[in-house]
């Protein structure tokens, strides 16, 4: 301003040698000076809105990268770690370019966090290399392989459900599906860390993967949440607009399925299921091995594959892979037909590769077969049946083992009228299962054992998972009967920060102790576990002396125990009625 301060100066000194008269002198320079005054003024604004130009403030595409960030901050802000959220999504070089919405931001988040479980697969393929390992530390890493190869399969299901969602099916089902993927990609990376738990050795090699496995379940955990904020509000929406009329998953209890082949439709209207192949340890069927008939049965089936299993004993080990889809074990009566093994991690093994039977393949069926694993109560985790299979359902099977009986390990599962025995946490694992109409036996445990019916693994406040046990009968094996006072036993413990297991309707016997639930270790999980009962009877059914916890509570309401159903709580109705097996959706 000085310079133009200057510049009115010098033309008012020479204007003192001008002809002009001095009134016209002072108009002519007063509008000059308004002039250049406006002039200047349209300069500095123009100077200022060229420098925010130049810096890239408002182009366009600054606009574009500050909305996309905008957009990927505010679904950030749902999950249980933001600044991981954020920072990872807003580093990818299309941020800017694919960020539109809540989805796009849960669909560059699960393609980000597919790339850091490929990068964990060659992590581990570097650390199985090493000469040193022990030999359940080379079948710890066995299974975290296994682990890596089925997260990778989830998230790439739950990419291709987002393009569907809101396109193509119920949302509400979407949403369960999410949800679904999502905690079992959690599950699996705890389900990794945890084989290296067993002893000091074992725990180097686990410090080695911790950083990178709990940084792929934080990811997971955030996309799980984002689904979740995304998708509560859209089925609230869908509900509303379907009152009064009943929803699809509700109309299919009197109809098949959409994706119900015509012939296991055929196969379930006339009762009589048809198997493909036959497994007689005499040599009289197709097969001598149940594992030989898993191994030549189709991949990736659409149809039910049924393999009939002759009465006898069937001492294998046998793995239903996830290629193996829709297969059916049938057997000649639960107390004929015996699949039965002997690993555990006393021999050597990790829990997870314990079991005798291990399936995987989405849609397992089992009926009249008994899963068994005699290492016995001494011999630590010994596993008899573990499951992550997808929609897997099992009628009338027995499970007998003692400690981890049964692993409930993953995805949605139904079990009616099935015995399950055993001591220690005996049914475990971060599935989304309904047990019904099953009598839940502790057996008599080692010296100085307690005896703790469940063990549940929920590791995030937003997976849907947990166990519930409905109109089912707790109680005593005839070893255990005699001497119960000498071994306590409790509904469960909290294996995990966010353990869930309700037990509702059921016939409780004075095996298990008043407080009902034992603590996991001292003050871990209390506050944030859920443990319900409701409308439980028997002489073990009495909530009045039940530990006073936070996460504890005894249901009265009908409502609020609805949600625990097989309907609702693993989506029954859309599934459980082609199994042929009967079930029960409400209360």
């Amino acid at each position: 301003m000085s310079r133009i301060k200057d510049f009115f100066t010098g033309i008012l000194d020479s204007g003192k040698h001008n002809s002009l008269s001095n009134k016209r002198k002072k108009l002519f320079l007063a509008a000059f000076a308004s002039i250049l005054l406006a002039s200047a003024l349209i300069g500095i604004v123009v100077g200022v809105k060229s420098r925010k130009s130049s810096s890239g403030d408002t182009s366009p595409e600054s606009l574009t990268a500050s909305s996309a960030h905008s957009i990927v901050k505010s679904a950030c802000s749902s999950t249980f770690y933001p600044e991981l959220c954020y920072s990872t999504v807003t580093s990818h070089p299309d941020v800017t370019t694919k960020v539109k919405n809540i989805k796009n931001v849960i669909e560059l988040a699960v393609n980000i966090t597919l790339t850091a479980v490929e990068e964990s697969y060659f992590r581990i393929k570097k650390l199985s290399a090493r000469k040193t390992l022990t030999e359940r530390e080379v079948t710890a890493l066995h299974d975290c392989l296994e682990m890596v190869s089925e997260t990778l399969e989830e998230l790439h299901d739950v990419v291709k459900d987002l393009k569907e969602y809101k396109l193509k099916g119920s949302i509400k089902q979407h949403a369960i599906d999410l949800k679904t993927l999502m905690s079992s990609a959690i599950t699996n990376q705890e389900t990794c860390l945890d084989g290296f738990s067993h002893d000091g050795a074992d725990k180097k090699v686990r410090k080695e993967l911790e950083k990178g496995e709990k940084r792929v379940e934080k990811m997971c955990s955030n996309a799980l949440a984002m689904i979740c904020n995304m998708t509560n509000k859209d089925v609230a929406d869908e509900m509303k607009m379907n009152v009064g009329r009943k929803l699809k998953e509700e109309e299919q209890n009197g109809e098949w399925p959409e994706w119900l082949s015509a012939g296991d439709r055929r196969l379930l209207q006339t009762g009589t299921v048809t198997p493909n192949v036959v497994v007689a340890a005499d040599g009289s069927g197709n097969y001598k091995t149940v594992a030989a008939a898993v191994a030549a049965a189709p991949s990736k089936s659409s149809a039910r594959y049924v393999i009939r299993i002759k009465a006898g004993v069937y001492r294998e080990n046998v793995e239903v892979p996830s290629a193996k889809t829709n297969i059916m074990f049938l057997g000649d009566g639960r107390k004929n037909t015996i699949i039965t093994g002997s690993r555990s991690v006393k021999g050597g093994s990790t829990t997870f590769d314990s079991a005798t039977v291990a399936v995987v393949g989405n849609g397992f069926l089992a009926k009249d077969v008994t899963f068994q694993n005699t290492a016995g109560a001494a011999n630590h985790q010994a596993v008899a049946l573990r499951v992550g299979s997808d929609l897997s359902a099992f009628y009338q099977c027995d499970m007998l083992a003692y400690q981890d009986t049964l692993y409930v390990h993953k995805n949605r599962q139904f079990y009616i009228n099935c015995l399950i025995a055993g001591t220690v946490d005996f049914i475990f694992g971060n599935a989304a299962v309904v047990f019904q109409d099953c009598d839940i036996h502790a057996r008599r445990p080692g010296s100085g054992q307690k005896n703790m019916l469940t063990a549940q693994g929920r590791t995030d406040a937003n997976q849907n998972t947990g166990i519930v046990i409905q109109k089912c009968r707790i109680g005593a094996t005839s070893d255990l009967q005699p001497v119960i006072g000498s071994f306590p036993t409790y509904l469960g413990r909290p294996w995990k920060q966010y353990s869930r297991t309700v037990v509702m309707q059921s016939s409780i016997t004075n095996v298990i102790q008043p407080a009902g639930w034992y603590e996991w270790d001292g003050n871990f999980a209390l506050d944030t576990l859920t443990y319900r009962e409701y409308q439980n009877t028997g002489a073990g059914a009495g909530t009045s002396g039940r530990v006073k916890w936070k996460g504890y509570k005894v249901i009265t309401s009908s409502t609020e125990a609805q949600g625990y159903t097989a309907g609702t709580f693993i989506g029954g109705g859309n599934w459980l009625r082609a199994t042929g097996f009967p079930f029960s959706l409400g209360l």
